[in-house]
């Protein structure tokens, strides 16, 4: 598939494939309207079935990584109906939900500045790898609006009582705060960026395909659940599926021979 905002690239060989998607309208500080957002929807929406790529990097060209939602675009919602504003939130949700529910897991690559809607984006990975002289911003106050579509994703990463204070006053802040308040993952000079988001995509793509998923899938269903008899019995049948599943059986029969497991087998 051809696409207007984004590139799609993929390294490594057979079935441990790494996927790059690369946010390109650097013109525009990679800010999203309507069409980026139907393009990464069916991005991540293939990649989410393609059982070649084993992670998926998030990435951006340019200074910023995004600024947001595009400023002619909210002119142009600025005229739209109620039903029509509702529909235009709805795809943002969905983009957001195709990146957050992609079975592998996403690598946010920030290489500059991250604001309003671009939260949301990298809130929906992962792991979130940024460069130190990177800024964040929930800026949509400032303009009189909220960060509503976003706000599932970003209360998630970035904690509640942080959100109750940048979500109001908009404020900048810088890559060693989001590095503290636990929304970026890895804060690092520019010249360690590649480099460490590389690392961080072998180490997952050297593990079990289906595990990554699984571990993935875990994380989000447990989260915030109450610990109580279902949640025990959720997890006991989640761990008795997967040793006797096939991966699960691999791995650990190629520890006790002390051999490589088969799922390294293209990348070993």
């Amino acid at each position: 598939m051809q696409y207007e905002t984004l590139n799609l690239a993929f390294s490594g060989q057979g079935t441990s494939q790494v996927a790059t998607v690369t946010l390109n309208r650097p013109d525009v500080r990679n800010a999203f309207n309507e069409v980026m957002i139907a393009e990464l929807t069916a991005a991540f929406t293939a990649l989410d079935t393609n059982d070649d790529v084993r992670a998926v990097v998030l990435a951006a060209n340019g200074k910023a990584f995004c600024a947001g939602a595009d400023l002619n675009w909210m002119k142009k919602m600025a005229g739209f109906s109620d039903a029509e504003n509702r529909a235009d939130a709805l795809r943002l949700a969905a983009m957001l939900s195709a990146i957050y529910r992609c079975r592998k897991p996403v690598i946010a690559r920030v290489n500059g500045d991250v604001y309003a809607g671009g939260m949301g984006l990298i809130s929906a990975c992962d792991i979130v790898v940024a460069v130190d002289t990177a800024r964040f911003c929930l800026s949509e106050a400032r303009l009189g609006l909220i960060p509503a579509t976003i706000a599932p994703y970003v209360i998630r990463a970035l904690g509640e009582q942080a959100s109750r204070r940048y979500f109001a006053t908009a404020e900048q802040f810088d890559s060693a705060t989001a590095l503290r308040l636990g929304l970026v993952s890895e804060a690092v000079s520019e010249a360690q960026l590649d480099t460490t988001v590389q690392q961080l995509a072998a180490t997952l793509c050297a593990n079990g395909p289906s595990a990554v998923r699984e571990c993935k899938a875990l994380v989000q269903d447990i989260a915030g659940r109450t610990l109580d008899t279902a949640l025990i019995e959720d997890t006991a049948e989640r761990i008795a599926r997967v040793r006797a599943g096939a991966e699960g059986r691999e791995g650990v029969a190629s520890f006790l021979e002390k051999r490589a497991p088969a799922w390294r087998g293209d990348s070993a």
